[in-house]
């Protein structure tokens, strides 16, 4: 564990939470000290463990997951078998232990098990619960289950992405789940300031698909003022010209965008077409984009033997927004994100050599950090009832023997 300060050193998480949603939740907590308890079990290990690669050699194994080590690193992990009795006594020691208790399971499954708000204020009436799932806890489709890629495109999103004549596209990934834990994160820490100032709990109740509204808050408005249906546009933003990727030298693809004609007249100058900006046919925004199919064969053009990182260096060197493309490979060689410590390197116990993704963010005087790698399957039984629980040496075992721990 760090010996700097942290500021949630002493925050106290229970975290009934698999996959992306919960989980993110829990580890950003973790990065900046709290102390982050995981609970899964044997029989339905988080998912992440089990459904997405990739794992340690190409071998699946419930501690070979990548996934699951990006989003639990700085956890402790235990396992609970909560449809036996013992198991749940575990489950409601933790919750009246815990200042924050995260859940993404469906509406209603935590209150079934008697976990629910309503039970866990009884046994900690200052805990903070955070429900996050698809839909949120109330209406006609709560009980809907799914995935990211199905919410990103119930929220609007892909109708928005791809080509016009084309279907719309899926996101990479659970995008929607970011949003909402990030999201989530916000108003726990809220709630826990507000427990701590008054002594009061909250329930937080997160719907994952309202959160992503947020990100076509454009296309919402404009609708609502309007009557107009924002449409897929493939690459092309209504206030730009250019604005689209195109392919360089060696396989690397460039993102550039221009803003004005002044801006658009700096990338002919740096791409050696100092015409193009006098040109009737590209000298406007509006006769950018009546000619966009003209204007992005000359641009490829000149890229299509240059390396994107070079021509992108140039480009901003002359105020122009462009960026190259980073492949994933990339993203371990940034400068920009080695100088700022995103990768911390940290050692798995099965997967040997982890780089741990270290949030966004940090804070001065109270820096966060990957304090270790994502814990193995029920790694943190003993320790967490011995040291957190109280539960002595012959109470484990008699729990142990009533199968909570399975």
């Amino acid at each position: 564990m760090s010996a700097i300060s942290q500021a949630l050193a002493g925050v106290k998480v229970v975290e009934f939470g698999a996959y992306a949603a919960g989980p993110h939740i829990g580890k950003m907590l973790a990065t900046f000290g709290a102390t982050v308890v995981h609970i899964e079990s044997h029989q339905r290990p988080d998912g992440f463990r089990t459904e997405y690669p990739p794992y340690k050699d190409g071998r699946p194994g419930k501690d070979r997951s990548g996934c699951f080590a990006i989003f639990n690193d700085s956890k402790y992990d235990v396992t609970l078998d909560l449809k036996t009795p013992a198991g749940i006594e575990v489950a409601r020691r933790l919750t009246a232990w815990a200042d924050i208790v995260i859940e993404n399971m469906r509406p209603d499954v935590m209150s079934r098990l008697g976990l629910g708000y309503e039970a866990a204020k009884e046994l900690n009436a200052g805990v903070v619960m955070i429900s996050s799932c698809n839909m949120g806890q109330t209406g006609p489709r709560a009980q809907t289950p799914g995935f990211g890629s199905q919410l990103s495109a119930l929220a609007g999103f892909c109708g928005l992405t791809g080509d016009p004549d084309g279907p719309p596209m899926l996101l990479y990934g659970p995008y929607i789940d970011f949003i909402a834990s990030t999201l989530g994160a916000t108003a726990v820490l809220a709630a826990l300031d507000r427990q701590r100032r008054t002594g009061n709990g909250a329930w937080i109740d997160l719907a994952q698909y309202e959160s992503g509204l947020l990100f076509v808050a454009g296309a919402l408005l404009d609708y609502h003022t309007s009557g107009r249906i924002a449409e897929r546009a493939n690459n092309a933003d209504p206030g730009a010209a250019p604005h689209d990727a195109y392919q360089c030298g060696g396989g690397t693809w460039l993102a550039l965008s221009c803003w004005s004609d002044d801006e658009f007249a700096r990338l002919a100058q740096t791409l050696r077409r100092p015409e193009l900006a006098d040109d009737p046919r590209f000298s406007t925004i509006a006769a950018r984009k009546a000619n966009g199919v003209e204007l992005d064969a000359i641009i490829a053009s000149c890229l299509v033997t240059q390396d994107a990182g070079d021509v992108a260096a140039r480009l901003q060197a002359a105020r122009v927004h462009a960026y190259p493309v980073n492949t994933i490979a990339d993203l371990f060689r940034d400068p920009q994100l080695a100088y700022r410590r995103i990768w911390r390197r940290r050692l798995h116990g099965e997967i040997g050599d982890v780089a741990c993704y270290f949030s966004a963010f940090d804070l001065s005087a109270t820096p966060g950090d990957v304090t270790g790698a994502a814990p193995r399957l029920g790694e943190d039984n003993a320790l967490v009832s011995r040291d957190f629980l109280g539960i002595s040496e012959q109470e484990y075992a008699a729990l142990e023997e009533q199968g909570a721990f399975a």
